[in-house]
């Protein structure tokens, strides 16, 4: 690499995976060690190995301590923009009693290692992930939070994972274009220190997030938010004016609440909803639903998708209401062209006249793709095809089976 022009080697360097390659690009080459101070980019992972390592008698002594090479790298680099640091996924399955209580090597969310070098690199800093160690982190609550406002005045994405996070002293951020928290524990039961200090805000990702009692988004620039709840607060609401895409995975709150007229692409993921309220969907187009119980089915909301995706407790519920009484609203079926369905078929009388009530109200349908549950009796949903194809031949129909991770695909395209 000593050939390469300055700006390249910089660009190269500056993509490494791995930050704790640069000490060794250090070693290797004078013009990179020099070159190893113009990084944009560090990004460090504490590998299961590592952590091993530095536990075992046998190697601790001659292992250095994470932290002091995140210290290192940062210490020397000039002009960075982005810093991700944190610890490998597989250290999520080390036991509490494989660890000391009052260790603290792996605390990465600890305001007094970030004050270490937070200082020497906030004011060109851009981005800023940290996936914290939960064994160290789970009982000590971090003022992190605090700290970053008051110094990152340019941050534009933040990133924090598995630590237990205060919001005393969190200070407006108003450049914030992405905010994620993931397995945190967050001392804001009602997000209302989210709300003020992140007004500008267009992405938003609460991923298992703590703590939470009777949560209230309210934020009116928010276009993009992903949001999986840990536990089941009372109420969810959501008042986003401009959204426009939607993942929700909650449980049993007995309040749903969504205003967000603008919204096109909903996923929603509920076990049961008592109270599920919604304003009218303009520009809904994708719609993707799965519950074992959900009170006001999607028949029932004022909303014209063109594309429905539909999970197997969505499709029994609404299957049921059609048992007991039909389907009463076409508008919200009119416009569909596409729908994936994820069913077991219990009642094969039940299920086909309930296929062909649908296919009569979507009069625009040209794609059907049915997925059959493993578990199902493939002698009973496999005569669902010939009936089906059969009731509308112009209708391009898919056939597969539904699995974990990848659904498969028997028959396309009939």
């Amino acid at each position: 690499m000593d050939d390469l022009p300055p700006y390249l080697a910089v660009e190269i360097l500056s993509r490494i995976t791995d930050s704790a390659d640069l000490g060794r690009c250090r070693i290797a080459s004078k013009s990179l060690n020099s070159l190893t101070r113009e990084v944009r980019s560090v990004n460090l992972l504490c590998t299961l190995s590592r952590y091993l390592k530095s536990r075992s008698p046998a190697t601790k002594d001659h292992v250095t301590p994470f932290k002091a090479i995140f210290n290192n790298i940062v210490g020397i680099a000039q002009c960075l923009k982005a810093i991700s640091i944190g610890v490998d996924k597989s250290l999520g399955n080390i036991s509490y009693d494989d660890v000391d209580d009052e260790s603290d090597y792996l605390y990465l969310t600890d305001v007094g290692f970030v004050k270490e070098w937070l200082p020497k690199v906030c004011g060109d800093l851009g981005k800023l992930s940290i996936s914290d160690f939960w064994i160290q982190s789970c009982w000590r609550k971090s003022q992190i939070l605090s700290l970053i406002s008051s110094s990152c005045n340019s941050l534009m994405e933040l990133e924090l994972k598995n630590a237990w996070l205060s919001v005393d002293g969190l200070n407006p951020m108003t450049k914030l274009t992405s905010f994620t928290l993931e397995f945190i524990r967050l001392e804001d039961e009602d997000v209302n220190k989210v709300n003020d200090c992140f007004p500008s805000l267009p992405v938003l990702n609460l991923v298992g997030v703590g703590g939470l009692k009777d949560p209230k988004i309210r934020l009116l620039h928010l276009k993009s938010c992903f949001w999986t709840v840990s536990n089941a607060p009372l109420s969810l609401t959501i008042v986003a004016p401009n959204l426009v895409k939607l993942r929700l995975k909650c449980i049993k709150p007995k309040s749903l609440v969504l205003d967000a007229p603008l919204l096109s692409d909903f996923y929603l993921s509920v076990e049961e909803a008592y109270d599920f309220r919604v304003k009218e969907f303009r520009n809904l187009e994708n719609l993707h639903l799965e519950s074992s119980s959900l009170c006001s089915p999607p028949w029932h909301v004022s909303i014209c998708v063109t594309s429905l995706n539909v999970g197997p407790g969505a499709w029994c519920e609404v299957e049921n209401c059609f048992r007991e009484g039909g389907l009463e609203d076409r508008n919200a079926l009119k416009e569909l062209a596409e729908i994936v369905a994820n069913l077991v078929v219990r009642d094969i009388e039940v299920t086909l006249p309930f296929i062909f009530s649908i296919l009569d109200k979507c009069t625009n349908l040209s794609d059907m793709a049915i997925l059959f549950h493993p578990k199902g009796d493939f002698r009973v949903a496999s005569s669902l095809i010939p009936r089906c194809t059969a009731y509308r031949p112009r209708v391009k129909w898919r056939w597969g089976i539904c699995e974990e991770f990848k659904d498969t695909w028997v028959s396309v395209g009939i």
